[in-house]
């Protein structure tokens, strides 16, 4: 009988040693036994996909204000649309758009901005009137948006699918992946990364990876290394089959309340929104008192949707930073520590670029984009990069 990923045995030691088996460390695993970089070993302290990744809405998307997250969300639509042939699996990616509802002349001037820039970078989003999004949504009152920003490139997929996808073809190309495995230590001396420690046993390695999501600043700090990562429930509901069944639709965004809603398969919707009472923790139960605001939001750009049942969701957590932008490079002391987390909601959809990204970084190659700017030392007094794109 072949071993369970919770009995592979550890090994001696390890080329690069991933903490944590969401969709970013699943990414990175497969880039990098693709690039045959060696012993290459992913822990996971409970399942693959248990923590953020499991609860993501699935959104995979261009539209962002920062070029820098748009070439990130454009190299992972790629990816995302060639998943079956590269590494191989279903991810159910439905090609629906994106469509951001924008309530005032403010919304709209930030929004044409960030169109002109997504534009120039090859996206093909544009800002159309209230009766086209309409059209588009039938739930939209369009008597309540000056505008929407639309780009039909976008859409969603299913996290899950893409973890197991990765996970899979990573073994397959040798990679080892241990589950139920906490990192209880980093060893580090002369300013290097020396192994990582465990309750079943000690890798010795010179390259850490940490993509722990939400709980990578008590990562970070095994190894002395800060990372400003603040954990933030968020929270999603279910309608059920409805009757009539809801038409196909984009992935939807009110930008000012942010709400947002989908398809949820043939007949029902996923719908969600960010609390604003919401405190920072590891709380992930989901309480039907969120949806008082929802409620709240939807009566006033899609009075429809205030009314539908619901019938039940879930919590997930956000792992958030300072400027709502993710953080990803290498430490300085010690070396060879690398991170690639924060996304701050990002995190599935510009998950294949970033395994590209952090393989390079582990190769010493030259990646496709700078990643300097997203550097965790970038809160030291420096300016930050706002994202404006935000939900």
């Amino acid at each position: 009988m072949a071993p369970t990923a919770d009995s592979v045995p550890l090994p001696e030691q390890a080329d690069v040693v991933i903490i944590g088996g969401g969709v970013i460390g699943a990414s990175i695993a497969f880039h990098l036994a693709e690039a045959d970089a060696g012993q290459v070993l992913l822990l996971e302290r409970d399942e693959p996909a248990s923590g953020s990744s499991g609860k993501p809405i699935g959104g995979v998307r261009a539209q962002f204000s920062d070029p820098l997250n748009i070439r990130l969300g454009l190299r992972s639509l790629d990816a995302w649309r060639g998943f079956a042939r590269r590494p191989g699996a279903d991810i159910g990616l439905d090609r629906v758009g994106y469509l951001f509802l924008l309530a005032d002349e403010s919304e709209l001037a930030t929004f044409t901005q960030g169109v002109e820039i997504q534009n120039a970078l090859g996206v093909p989003s544009r800002i159309i009137s209230p009766r086209a999004a309409r059209d588009l949504c039938p739930y939209v009152d369009p008597h309540t948006i000056v505008a929407a920003a639309y780009s039909p490139a976008d859409g969603y997929a299913l996290p899950g699918a893409a973890v197991a996808g990765y996970l899979r073809a990573a073994r397959r190309l040798g990679a080892t992946v241990r589950t139920h495995c906490p990192v209880t230590a980093i060893d580090t001396a002369d300013g290097t990364v020396q192994a990582v420690r465990t309750p079943y046993g000690t890798v010795r390695t010179h390259t850490v990876v940490c993509c722990a999501g939400a709980w990578s600043g008590a990562v970070g700090a095994l190894a002395g290394v800060e990372l400003p990562v603040t954990p933030l429930r968020r929270q999603i509901a279910f309608t059920g089959p409805l009757r009539p069944a809801p038409p196909r639709i984009p992935f939807t965004l009110d930008f000012g309340s942010t709400l947002y809603f989908h398809n949820d398969g043939a007949d029902g919707l996923l719908m969600g929104l960010s609390d604003p009472a919401q405190q920072p923790g590891f709380e992930r139960r989901f309480t039907r008192e969120w949806l008082r605001p929802f409620r709240t939001a939807a009566a006033r750009r899609t009075p429809e949707l205030a009314r539908v049942p619901v019938t039940g969701g879930w919590a997930g957590l956000y792992e958030m930073t300072p400027d709502r932008n993710a953080l990803i490079g290498e430490a300085g002391h010690p070396d060879r520590f690398l991170y690639a987390t924060g996304f701050s909601g990002h995190g599935f959809l510009q998950a294949p670029a970033v395994g590209e990204l952090v393989r390079d970084l582990c190769l010493g190659r030259e990646p496709f984009l700078d990643v300097g700017p997203l550097a965790a030392t970038r809160f030291d007094g420096r300016v930050n990069r706002p994202e404006a794109h935000i939900i």
